[in-house]
């Protein structure tokens, strides 16, 4: 299928007598003409960060989209904007299919007061670009049917339900399905699935279930006093299945989740927050204004958001995946949790909370553990968390709190009149310690 869009792009190249490239409705790119041109111009920023990165920024986006891109039907010139690293004009071609916009060809226009293509090459082009939208269109149904088909997967029930939904799945990915892959959970994930994820055999979004799964629940400090929560409630997740090279090569499962954290941190997030483009201008006059906000998206605006992902340890064709999810999920949700493992989170590195994430998906209320998780016993929570933390060893809590031995020793009195468990006891501080644990999850 790539084969075929690079030989439209190049035949739309040749026709119009410059290099093409391009891109799919999310401003994603597909294929592009070769340069071969001496004249620095004809590859100004934006077109650089879109062949090298394969995307264009949210502000890039938002200044060609106010030329009306996404409603024409025939060729859009939009001017040079310096100020945003737009140096040369530019030419849309609008890529569609049944009415529906499904990508765009973009090529650098001439220079002011040279001549222009010409009318019937513009055609020409457009022709080849409806052709474009064929293929688009045929790849997007295919795209639906699979995650159709990998939800079902994820929601069905356990047994012979599940099974079936395995078997359609692998029929749709082809002898593909037998490789190596592992699954992604991404949440909360407002509104549709992207329409396409780099490295993706599968994409969905999958509906929150009751207790909290897979839309993350409360955030961190939930009943502990550990740090601020909101709920997730209602929330869906999405889904990713991602091909992966080999076992011990979870980068570009990594760097997949990385991208896909700012789409949801902005959706997520007030109104403008983004910093994308308005009146049809680039935020701030310069595109580079959207680059920082994408990066610093991905990890402190994602966390303060509550937005977390989840990545399952490797598996090896599909009979695996719903369990591979559940690790996902678990991942995700630990993420909320404890900020040390998030925003992303990996299954492997989790640990108590692998299995904590998977004994309930409701929330755990234990009658000895039940006052202490009072809000009014938040410093108590913690202190008594820290201190299992710490294996209880006296002297690492009290210098992880700030506070002096004796302060401790006093609150873990209160402690154990308020739970009536022995902090002495093993299987006492146990069940408190994944008490605590779990109330981070509810």
């Amino acid at each position: 299928m790539k084969g075929d869009y690079q030989d439209l792009v190049d035949e739309i190249s040749a026709l119009l007598g410059a290099p093409a490239t391009l891109e799919n409705r999310d401003f994603r790119l597909i294929a592009f003409g070769a340069h071969d041109s001496d004249d620095d111009l004809a590859m100004d920023p934006v077109r650089t960060r879109s062949i090298l990165t394969r995307q264009s920024t949210a502000d890039v986006r938002s200044w060609f989209e106010a030329f009306g891109i996404a409603r024409a039907t025939g060729p859009v010139r939009i001017p040079a904007a310096p100020d945003a690293g737009v140096f040369r004009g530019r030419i849309c071609l609008p890529v569609r299919y049944r009415g529906i916009v499904q990508g765009y060809v973009w090529l650098l226009d001439q220079e002011p007061g040279k001549p222009g293509p010409e009318p019937a090459a513009l055609d020409a082009a457009m022709e080849v670009a409806q052709r474009i939208g064929v293929l688009l269109a045929e790849e997007a149904k295919a795209g639906a049917d699979l995650s159709r088909e990998f939800l079902a997967v994820l929601t069905a029930g356990r047994g012979w339900q599940q099974d079936m939904a395995v078997a359609a799945l692998r029929a749709a990915l082809g002898p593909g399905g037998d490789g190596l892959h592992t699954a992604v959970c991404v949440t909360p994930w407002p509104g549709e699935a992207p329409a396409s994820v780099p490295g993706a055999a599968a994409v969905c979004v999958v509906p929150r279930r009751g207790g909290g799964e897979p839309g993350g629940a409360a955030g961190p400090g939930a009943g502990t006093g550990a740090g601020p929560g909101r709920e997730a409630a209602g929330d869906p997740a999405l889904a990713v299945l991602l091909r992966l090279r080999s076992t011990d090569a979870l980068a570009p499962a990594l760097a997949a989740v990385t991208r896909l954290l700012p789409r949801a941190a902005q959706a997520t997030g007030p109104a403008g927050a983004t910093g994308q483009a308005t009146g049809g201008k680039a935020s701030g006059g310069k595109a580079s204004g959207g680059s920082t906000g994408a990066a610093a998206v991905t990890t402190a605006t994602a966390t303060a958001r509550g937005v977390t992902a989840g990545v399952a340890d490797p598996v090896r064709g599909l009979a695996d995946l719903p369990a591979a999810w559940e690790q996902a999920v678990a991942a995700a949700r630990a993420a909320a949790a404890q900020p040390r493992f998030g925003p992303v989170a990996q299954w492997s590195a989790i640990g108590p909370y692998r299995m904590l994430a998977t004994l309930a998906a409701d929330p755990v209320d234990d009658p000895a553990a039940r006052t202490l998780l009072a809000p009014t016993n938040r410093e108590l929570a913690r202190t008594a968390e820290v201190f299992l933390d710490c294996a209880g060893q006296a002297g690492r809590a009290a210098a992880a709190l700030g506070i002096h031995r004796q302060t401790l020793y006093y609150r873990l009195a209160r402690v154990e009149q308020l739970t009536g468990l022995d902090l002495d006891e093993g299987e006492d501080r146990l069940l408190l310690h994944m008490a605590l644990k779990a109330a981070r999850l509810a």
